[in-house]
């Protein structure tokens, strides 16, 4: 049986979180629409329709993760892992999107005049924080270790359901308090939940959109790229090092200083081993493009020197 690669692990376990997010999330938008139907809250219904999108979004993050294992071919020499960057930015509109839902339905009816909520409208909400805050700890947790967009875009999105099915209990508690003087509450409740959920799909769009236009990584990895390429035997300095992600990892295009009097066929084994180096010393590098430079202070540029 051939063993799975790291990257191969890591999407696995990506997909496992995602399709548990996906039972769970549909689970508590039935409750919730359901109960928000039969108990007439509004803000019960709105976050059942979002948690309906988290299922979409989870779905998302699943085949995201699928085609992002794919290896590399002739049409892809970089591999598929931009699918997963791609699937965390459709996450982000489909946050956005609900959202927007949510705050046209909550307003639409605000000035009806009708009954209270019922009390039991309370329990789904309650269910829904409690699932919501395990399912985004997880996912935070995974999606930072594996590196994944997608799965810190869906964690994201579970943190948000937090928020708006907190807003959403405040809300429906002043309502079935004294309707008398709230019971638009309950409407203006769901439309914090949709305005909460508009604010996090432009920041999942917009980390992802990001990692799609080669934004370069934070400073700590490139850092570390340079100490890790100093470490290889007949390396001077590092010129140049830039880096872009592909997925979970990054490709990585380096400029190495070597002496100038180095043959070619030398320079050529410096650059395999720093390639090599990096990619056993750092597993979030997928590949490297090492390009040698001639340090300052060779022999040869001393000849020129004199020469001038």
């Amino acid at each position: 049986m051939k063993e799975l690669s790291e990257v191969q692990r890591r999407l696995r376990l990506g997909r496992r979180l995602a399709m548990f997010s996906m039972a769970a999330s549909a689970s508590l938008s039935v409750a919730n629409i359901l109960v928000g139907v039969f108990g007439g809250s509004t803000s019960v219904v709105a976050a059942g329709v979002e948690f309906a999108g988290d299922v979409f979004a989870s779905a998302v993050v699943f085949f995201g993760m699928l085609l992002a294992e794919k290896p590399a071919d002739a049409d892809h020499p970089y591999g598929h892992g931009r699918v997963e960057i791609l699937a965390g930015f459709l996450v982000g509109l489909t946050i956005l999107a609900g959202g927007l839902g949510i705050c046209y339905r909550s307003m639409r009816n605000i000035n009806l005049v009708h009954p209270p909520p019922s009390l039991f409208t309370i329990w789904p909400l309650i269910a829904a924080i409690f699932v919501k805050s395990l399912l985004s700890f997880f996912k935070f947790r995974v999606g930072q270790r594996i590196d994944s967009a997608s799965l810190v875009g869906d964690a994201w999105n579970d943190a948000v359901d937090i928020l708006s099915a907190g807003a959403a209990l405040a809300a429906l508690g002043l309502t079935i308090y004294r309707p008398s003087e709230f019971l638009a509450a309950d409407h203006y409740g769901g439309f914090a939940v949709g305005l909460i959920v508009i604010v996090t799909g432009l920041r999942v769009a917009r980390d992802a959109s990001l990692d799609l236009m080669d934004t370069m990584p934070q400073t700590a990895l490139i850092d570390r790229i340079r100490q890790v390429t100093l470490q290889v035997p007949l390396v001077t300095g590092v010129e140049k090092c830039y880096a872009r992600k592909t997925g979970l990892q990054h490709h990585v295009d380096i400029h190495v200083e070597v002496d100038p009097d180095t043959t070619v066929r030398a320079s050529h084994d410096i650059a395999t081993a720093v390639r090599a180096h990096l990619r056993r010393e750092i597993p979030a590098i997928a590949d490297v493009l090492v390009h040698i430079e001639p340090a300052s202070g060779g022999s040869a540029e001393r000849g020129m020197r004199s020469a001038e």
